[in-house]
C-alpha cells in the first residue's frame, strides 16, 4: 500500500498540469507574475545588493553602520517621532470624525464621506501648497488669530507644519478605514448594555471600544505606515531639523551620489514598512478571532 501511494504521489502534478483549467490559470497568471519580478522583486533585489557592496565592489555592512549612526540616525529618529504623531493625531481627529458620519443618515453620511474622499484625489502638491498659503505669517489662520497675542505664530518648517501637514493627508485613510469598522458595529450589543444599566462610559469602554479597537490599530499603523516614507508634505513644510528618511533618501542621490548609502537607508525603510505590515496583519487576525468568538 505504501508503494502504491509513493508511486502514485508523483503523478498528482502530472495530472493537474494535464487539465486544460490548469494550464490556463498558468497562463493567465504568467504576466502578472513577469510584471511582479521585474518592477518588484528585481528591484529591491538590487537595492538590497547595493546597500551591500562597496566602492570597490565588495562586501560590506559599512552603508548600514553608516545609516544607523550619526545623523543619520538622527533622521531615523525624526522620522519615527514624527510618523508616530502624525498616526496618533490622525487616529484621534479620524476617530471623531468617523463616530459623526455614523450617526448622520446614509445620504447625509455618503455627503460627508464624499468630503473626506474627494480632497484626496487632488495632487499632494496642491494640498501641501494650500496649506502653505493657509500657515504663512499671513494666512488665513494667522489673520483669523490676529487679536491673540504672540501672532504671528510660527507654523511652518518646524515640526508642528509637517506633523499639520501629514495630518491632513492621512485623515482620509483613518476615517475610511474607522467608518467601515463602525459601520459594522452590532448596534443590539449598545443596546442591551444600557437596559442593563450600563451607563455611556462604560458602554463606550467595555463594549464599544474593544469592538472597534482592532480597527483603530490598523488604522494607526497603516498611518504611521505611510508617514515612514512620505516625502512630499515634510520636505515643503519642515525645516533642516524635520529632515525625514524620504528626503535624505533624495538628498544622497541627486547631490552626493551616494547610492549604496542611499540604497542601505531604503531597505532599512522597507524593513520598517514589513514590520508594519506584519503588525497590521497580527491584528486584523486578532480582530476577526475575537469576532469570531463573540459571535459564536
Amino acid at each position: 500500500m505504501a508503494a502504491a501511494l509513493t508511486a502514485g504521489a508523483p503523478t498528482r502534478p502530472r495530472k493537474l498540469l494535464a487539465s486544460r483549467r490548469t494550464r490556463v490559470g498558468i497562463l493567465y497568471a504568467l504576466p502578472v507574475v513577469i510584471y511582479l519580478l521585474v518592477l518588484f522583486v528585481y528591484p529591491i533585489f538590487s537595492t538590497l545588493l547595493l546597500s551591500l557592496k562597496d566602492a570597490d565592489g565588495s562586501f560590506t555592512l559599512h552603508w548600514y553602520a553608516d545609516a544607523l549612526t550619526g545623523v543619520n540616525l538622527s533622521v531615523l529618529t525624526t522620522t519615527l517621532r514624527i510618523s508616530a504623531e502624525t498616526a496618533i493625531l490622525s487616529l484621534v481627529f479620524g476617530f471623531l470624525l468617523a463616530q459623526a458620519i455614523t450617526r448622520l443618515k446614509p445620504i447625509l453620511a455618503g455627503l460627508a464621506m464624499l468630503v473626506v474622499v474627494v480632497p484626496h484625489f487632488i495632487s499632494a502638491l496642491v494640498r501641501t501648497y494650500g496649506w502653505i498659503i493657509m500657515l504663512g505669517d499671513k494666512g488665513l489662520v494667522n489673520e483669523t488669530l490676529a487679536w491673540a497675542p504672540g501672532t504671528p505664530y510660527q507654523l511652518l518648517y518646524n515640526e508642528l507644519g509637517v506633523v499639520i501637514g501629514t495630518t491632513s493627508m492621512m485623515l482620509p485613510y483613518t476615517v475610511l478605514l474607522l467608518y467601515g469598522v463602525m459601520r459594522g458595529v452590532d448596534r443590539r450589543l449598545l443596546a442591551a448594555a444600557s437596559s442593563m444599566g450600563a451607563g455611556r462610559v462604560t458602554i463606550f469602554r467595555r463594549v464599544y471600544l474593544p469592538l472597534v479597537a482592532p480597527g483603530l490599530a490598523s488604522a494607526g499603523l497603516l498611518s504611521f505606515i505611510l508617514s515612514l516614507g512620505y516625502y512630499i508634505t515634510p520636505a515643503l513644510m519642515g525645516g533642516p531639523n524635520q529632515t525625514m528618511i524620504a528626503t535624505l533618501i533624495n538628498q544622497q542621490v541627486t547631490k552626493e551620489n551616494q547610492w549604496n548609502g542611499a540604497a542601505a537607508q531604503g531597505v532599512i525603510l522597507l524593513l520598517l514598512t514589513f514590520a508594519g505590515l506584519l503588525l497590521v496583519k497580527a491584528v486584523s487576525s486578532l480582530g476577526a478571532s475575537r469576532k469570531k468568538r463573540s459571535g459564536s
